[in-house]
Parts: structure tokens; sequence; C-alpha cells
């Protein structure tokens, strides 16, 4: 008698993976990220999520009979989102600082109407150690403009009834003062301080002197921390030490910016 066989098991049904939900969240984060790290004006944004991302989708690659999928992508749009917000940061930087170079090292002198018999070439070199401008010129780039007013020789009385730390003059040197106006042209709405202008003197030789080298206070001081706004202006006096056998050869070094090209202006 033949005995029945009996069937074989069904094989068991592979066990199904079940929902990724940080693995989910870290995706969407990345995509999110990725979206910001793209946008100049959002950066910030895709910098926390795009880092948080990564680490979430490394979390979601350990979780056991969950799926993996969403953790992978996550961490490749958040290495991919990175690249790509360094290179839009970097970008925005560069253009940042192209604009500043262009707009604040260009500086324009003006001296008035030029005499009928001056050529407008002749007019525009003015402003050159060989051909200083004259005093109450106005050197100006897109932030600032600078005006000296005027310079008192031999001030060394003056200087030493300013403050009682100033010291005397040496043999062979004498204090000047430069009186001058800085008025601001930007538009920043938390306003500027004039700290980065600059007037100072230079030889005949070329070398330069600053209020840096004899540290003395001028009477009426000029206030070059004070905040300006556009329109705003301050006008005070510098003090400086310079060689008095040839003051009058020398002529005055003006920078309206850090960046800003030097104009020169005659002493008197």
């Amino acid at each position: 008698m033949t005995l029945p066989t009996q069937a074989p098991a069904p094989a068991p049904l592979p066990a199904t993976k079940r929902r990724n939900t940080i693995g989910l969240i870290a995706m969407i984060m990345s995509i999110v990220g990725f979206v910001f790290a793209c946008v100049p004006g959002a950066l910030i944004i895709g910098w926390v999520l795009l880092p948080v991302s990564f680490i979430l989708g490394l979390v979601a690659l350990f979780r056991k009979d969950e799926s993996r999928w969403q953790g992978i992508t996550a961490i490749i749009v958040a290495v991919v989102g990175t690249i790509v917000g360094a290179l839009v940061f970097f970008g925005v930087v560069s253009n940042s600082i192209d604009e500043a170079l262009d707009s604040g090292s260009e500086s324009s002198v003006s001296t008035g109407e030029a005499p009928a018999d001056v050529s407008s070439t002749a007019a525009a070199q003015n402003g050159t150690r060989e051909d200083p401008a004259p005093l109450g010129s106005e050197i100006a780039n897109a932030e600032w403009k600078v005006v000296v007013n005027s310079v008192t020789l031999g001030a060394d009385e003056e200087v030493l009834a300013a403050n009682m730390f100033n010291e005397e003059a040496p043999e062979g040197y004498e204090y000047i003062l430069i009186n001058y106006s800085v008025t601001y042209l930007g538009s920043d709405a938390n306003g500027q301080s004039p700290a980065f202008v600059d007037v100072s003197y230079v030889s005949p030789d070329g070398v330069t002197i600053d209020s840096a080298d004899a540290l003395a206070v001028a009477p009426d001081a000029i206030d070059t921390l004070t905040t300006l706004y556009n329109g705003g202006s301050v006008t005070g006096n510098v003090a400086l030490l310079v060689p008095s056998a040839s003051v009058e050869e020398g002529v005055l070094a003006v920078q309206p910016g850090l960046l800003a090209d030097k104009t020169f202006v005659a002493v008197q």
C-alpha cells in the first residue's frame, strides 16, 4: 500500500522592513538644507540643517529591521549640499570683496571750477605728490568725503597747551595742526565711524608721518570714533610732529577709507 506523500511546508515569506522614521526625517531635512544652502541670504539655515541631517542619516542606517534607503539618501544629499553651500558662500564673499574694492578704492578730488586757461586734463592730474590739490579741495569716494580746511605751521604752543602730557618738539621738529572735516556719504542704516579715514604728512624725501608718531593730543581734536549717518559730518584737528626745515615742502596724504586711493593736498 502506498502511503500518501506529505506536501512540503511553504517557504516563509520574507519579513517586510518597517518604515525608517528617522531616515525619513533626515532625508527631508537634507533636501530642505540643500535648497537653503543654494540661497545666499539663507546660507546659515542650510549650514544648520545639513550636518544634522547627515548625523540622523547615519543613525538611520543602524536601525534594525527598518529600511535604509532614506538614510543613505540623506547622507548623500547632505554631503553634496555642503559642497554646494561652500561654493555659494565663497562666491558671495568674493563678490562682496570685489564690490568693496571697486567702490572704496577710487577717490575723486574736486577743487572747484577750474580757470578758463586750465584744461580738463590738467585738472584731472591735480592731487598727486608732484601736483597736490589746494587746501579746501573735496576728496571723496563712495563712502566718505574729506576736506582739509587749514594747516597751522609752528603750532607748538597750541599743542602744549592742549594737554599737560604733550611733550615738547625735539630740536629740528615742530608741531603742525591739520583741521579737516569728514562727511559720511554711505547708506548704512547703522551708520559708520570715520576711524579709517586718514590724513597724514609726507615729507619731501617721501617719509610718511601720522598721528601715531607723536601721540600728541590736539586742541579740538577730531573725533574719528563717532558714528555718522548719511550726510553727517565731523570736524576737528590732528597734531603731527614734522621736520621744521622742509615743512612747507611736504604734502598731506588724504585717504578717505581703508581701501581708498590717497590724494595729496598742499600744506599751504
